[in-house]
């Protein structure tokens, strides 16, 4: 009896097989892979006397930002916290600081480069610091919507408007085609812009923000809108689907309100007679249509500050924050937990820690910028058009 011989195959691993591996780096992502200077250990117990050290000897040379989603241990060396357009626009009112240093992700680094001086060099950290959202929509997959609408004669008719959580090409795009930024504060004004200036409106890259928005704040009807997927052939949508819709919304989610649920809602609600359920707009529709609040980062922190002492609160949005601010009031009485029983970091977020944000301020302190994010000069034109039509909302 002979067993037959498998012939061996020379099976060359491919480049996403590798990257998914963690052995290669995509060059195109919005995010990096690599710290290319040594840090300091995270066991280091002068982590915190080398960061003051080094702040104090750069000075108002240096302005440090600090997300709301940011660690504890990096937010204390932030000189003003807020989401990250009032950031960005924070870091530009500062023209005499020749470094920022942002602790968020990459997107909010390449809005402050935007937004700020040639002379004012951004410093993101950590490059790995990126956003699953923003990825999820890139310049070829979005140029190639365009074509969609365009063969679907619809295109002369769409507006785009884009989430502050989007990568600087994608702001350049909705800049060279007539549309606007929007944050969670002001997508609604920044969608009535858009139905000003034409029928339809593309939304990038969080369909949850924009079906929200459409259907629970303007009145539309789920019918209204239609689910772009970049991942099938002309976005898994017809023409007549195209033609008939009013909101055409990108297939791209915030990684950390998107696991919120239904059943997060009514659980808590079982366990915390009388709790207020307060949730992000980022989170699914379900989720939003049975809370008490919506309302973005900065509206969730005013209505807690407001809230009566005693109340109880379930929070839907990042835990780095919720944490916060249950340690903020609990002196007055008020309850507030995590929406989840599961815990939920924005773990890009959770990737600027003391150690690279020691490194960073050392080396600048040294006179050596590291990890600056630049964006090129027509990208930057193109953005800042869109930028500065979200500013000249009403």
């Amino acid at each position: 009896m002979t067993t037959a011989q498998t012939p061996e195959l020379d099976v060359q691993p491919t480049p996403l097989a590798l990257l998914l591996l963690g052995r290669e780096a995509d060059p195109k992502s919005e995010r990096g892979v690599e710290c290319p200077g040594d840090l300091p250990s995270p066991s280091d117990p002068d982590l915190v006397a080398r960061a003051r050290a080094a702040k104090e000897k750069l000075g108002d040379k240096v302005f440090v930002l600090g997300h709301h989603y940011q660690r504890d241990e990096v937010i204390q060396f932030a000189d003003v916290t807020g989401d990250s357009f009032k950031l960005a626009r924070d870091a530009a009112a500062r023209p005499e600081a020749e470094y920022i240093v942002f602790c968020g992700v990459h997107f909010m680094a390449e809005s402050a480069d935007i937004l700020t001086s040639d002379d004012q060099k951004v410093i993101l950290p950590d490059l790995a610091a990126g956003c699953s959202m923003a990825d999820m929509a890139t310049a070829e997959q979005v140029a190639e919507c365009w074509d969609v609408l365009t063969e679907a004669g619809v295109a002369e008719q769409v507006v785009p408007v884009s989430y502050m959580n989007s990568s600087a090409d994608i702001k350049a795009f909705t800049g060279k085609h007539g549309g606007t930024i929007c944050t969670s504060s002001n997508a609604r004004r920044a969608l009535e812009w858009a139905f000003q200036q034409g029928q339809k409106v593309l939304f990038l890259p969080d369909q949850h923000l924009g079906r929200n928005t459409a259907v629970r704040d303007m009145g539309m009807s789920l019918e209204d809108c239609v689910l772009y997927n970049p991942h099938k052939p002309n976005g898994g949508l017809t023409a007549e689907q195209l033609r008939d819709a009013k909101m055409i919304l990108w297939r791209g989610h915030c990684s950390v309100h998107g696991r919120f649920s239904l059943d997060s809602v009514n659980d808590v609600r079982e366990r915390i007679p009388g709790v207020n359920v307060l949730v992000h707009p980022e989170c699914r529709h379900e989720v939003v249509a049975a809370a008490d609040y919506v309302g973005s980062t900065e509206y969730i922190i005013k209505a807690l500050e407001a809230a009566p002492a005693g109340s109880k609160w379930a929070i839907g949005t990042e835990l780095n924050l919720v944490r916060r601010l249950a340690n903020r009031f609990a002196s007055e009485g008020k309850e507030i937990v995590f929406l989840d029983k599961t815990v939920c970091f924005c773990s890009t977020m959770n990737r600027i820690d003391l150690p690279h944000l020691v490194w960073a301020l050392e080396s600048l302190a040294e006179g050596n910028p590291v990890n600056r994010i630049e964006v090129d000069k027509e990208t930057e034109a193109f953005a800042k058009l869109a930028l500065e039509r979200m500013l000249a909302l009403p």
